[in-house]
């Protein structure tokens, strides 16, 4: 890595986050590479320099000023009690990129209920710090140990009860384990190095790529419609356009006719298109977005 001053280095997350973060970066204009075994993906921009890590690690490098920025889970950054900005939630409607859930479980049929019946009791999982944290809440004195894998397959022999992160609930139904209680509820974050901020250059190209990150979520959901109405019919159709819709108006060749567009929620075009055709628009366009910077 190189030590260049006008260059912004970039952590981007190893594993379940990879793909998805690799498809942002490119859905906000970056021509992100990811390639083979290289930890060093190539970018579309030379003053950006990236390196793949696994987020479990992410929030102690850009503490350390190692990395300028990086993008990792809410759930990390608390498990490393690591004192990084954060600048944004980059929830996302695409994998791994939702609300991730850790759970206390344990068996169906154990004598446990609460986290509190797990006192003096051994809990297996990969976030060992932010489980004694939540215990702590309780009042709760647990051996915590460090799970490497298969965690929920670990009660009731290997261990009592389990904090893991679970998403559906399926793997810990299929297990035949039971919720007793929600630990944390996470989401990727993008996060950086205070003196990295304090950098005039460095903010400057951290806010231009999160501007540009955060536009390409916004439009995830979104769709441009673009139709011709006939004038006398333009109130009638804004009325049926949702009431945040903020519709563009446009003059024809025939004044009788204007074009009007607006962004709308892909989830409801399909009941939203006829009704417009019914009130008198024709020439219906939906056009998908890359982006909206707001």
């Amino acid at each position: 890595m190189t030590n260049n001053p006008k260059q912004l280095r970039i952590g981007i997350p190893k594993g379940s986050l990879q793909e998805t973060t690799q498809k942002l970066f490119i859905r906000a204009g970056y021509d992100l590479r990811i390639s083979g075994r290289s930890y060093y993906p190539g970018i579309d921009d030379p003053e950006i320099q990236c390196i793949l890590i696994r987020p479990q690690e992410m929030a102690r490098y850009v503490e350390q000023g190692i990395l300028d920025c990086a993008i990792t889970g809410l759930d990390w950054i608390l498990e490393n009690d690591s004192d990084v900005a954060e600048l944004a939630d980059l929830r996302a409607p695409w994998p791994n990129y939702g609300v991730v859930r850790w759970v206390l479980a344990a068996k169906e049929d154990s004598p446990f209920r609460t986290a509190k019946d797990l006192d003096g009791g051994r809990i297996a999982t990969e976030a060992v710090g932010m489980t004694k944290r939540f215990l702590a809440q309780y009042g709760v004195t647990a051996t915590v140990e460090f799970s490497w894998g298969a965690t929920e397959v670990k009660p009731p022999i290997l261990a009592d009860a389990i904090v893991d992160v679970s998403e559906t609930g399926s793997s810990l139904r299929a297990n035949d384990l039971r919720i007793l209680d929600v630990v944390l509820e996470s989401t990727p974050r993008f996060i950086a190095h205070h003196k990295s901020l304090e950098d005039p250059w460095k903010r400057a190209k951290i806010d231009r790529l999160l501007m540009m990150l955060k536009g390409a979520i916004a439009a995830a959901t979104r769709v441009l419609l673009s139709m011709n109405v006939p004038r006398e019919k333009v109130d009638t159709v804004l009325k049926i356009l949702p009431a945040l819709a903020t519709p563009t108006l446009s003059t024809l060749a025939d004044p009788a006719w204007v074009d009007l567009s607006t962004v709308v929620e892909e989830k409801i075009v399909r009941e939203l298109i006829p009704r417009l055709y019914d009130a008198g628009a024709r020439g219906i366009i939906e056009l998908p977005i890359n982006k909206i910077v707001e």
